[in-house]
């Protein structure tokens, strides 16, 4: 009769060992891991610990206890706080659209609260590019040169806070800075007429001329889309269209020195308020 014997590891060889030390050590890993050194802060705590790292700059510190912040005090106007705190800080942190969606989430589920006027002139400042506004002598670059989906939905979110709350201490500021993208946007429409004039493409130069002219009103820039048309009607032979500009130029400018001197050398901002 054939028989064999198998042959047992016994329970304290090297083997079996070496097995439950790595089991234990992954549990203890683990365990690690999933410790909350927050679990026992009180919410006022958890606040203040995420105001500190906000304060120091440390903003990637800062949101992940203000979303913790959240789910403690939910219901309490101190998760609304928390949650306004935490688009400042994903806006100030780099992450726009997280600050977006943050403040959408915040004024659609707290369509009364009292610091909605602040959510909209934050929301529009997450698109807004302020650092031009103090730095654009190192840049040499308006904002007509950006990205214009960006300041359009800017225009939109401070139009809205002046709108609904005109008496907001935040719609003063919001109301310049509406200034600003308004006549960016214009100026954009400008800059592109007249890169197409400049390159003899006088049809196009027209079009963005008429754009801005259409789309616009009262801003400065104007000026120079009325004269980018008087030129470039004049360019294409088309005399009467040319005249039509030129006499509408003459009434709107009376003390324009385009018709004499031509284009500025260097185009001048003028939409500077801080």
């Amino acid at each position: 009769m054939f028989s064999t014997k198998l042959s047992v590891v016994p329970a304290t060889s090297p083997i079996t060992a070496a097995l439950l030390a790595g089991v234990v050590l992954l549990s203890a890993c683990s365990s690690t891991a999933v410790k909350d050194p927050t679990a026992a802060w009180s919410p006022n705590k958890i606040y203040a610990e995420a105001r500190d790292e906000a304060s120091s700059g440390a903003y990637d510190k800062a949101i992940p206890l203000f979303e913790k912040l959240e789910g403690r005090a939910a219901g309490t106007p101190l998760a609304q706080q928390a949650q306004l705190e935490k688009a400042y800080a994903q806006y100030k942190g780099g992450e726009q659209a997280q600050a977006q969606a943050t403040l959408d989430r915040f004024m659609k589920l707290h369509p009364s609260s009292p610091a909605i006027d602040y959510a909209l002139y934050l929301k529009g400042l997450v698109t807004f590019n302020d650092n031009l506004g103090l730095f654009r002598f190192l840049y040499k670059q308006d904002l007509s040169e950006r990205d214009q989906k960006a300041a359009k939905e800017s225009f939109e979110a401070f139009r809205e806070l002046v709108n609904r709350f005109p008496e907001s201490k935040y719609s003063a500021d919001a109301r310049l800075r509406m200034t600003y993208i308004v006549n960016s946007l214009a100026q954009y429409e400008v800059h592109v007429a007249r890169y197409y004039y400049t390159r003899g493409a006088y049809i196009s130069a027209i079009n963005r001329a008429q754009t801005a002219l259409a789309e616009y009103r009262d801003v400065p820039v104007l000026e120079d889309a009325l004269f980018i048309l008087y030129k470039s009607y004049d360019a294409l032979g088309m005399t009467q269209l040319r005249d039509d500009a030129k006499r509408v130029m003459e009434r709107s400018y009376p003390q324009s020195e385009y018709l004499t001197k031509g284009f500025r050398s260097v185009e001048t901002p003028w939409y500077r308020f801080w």
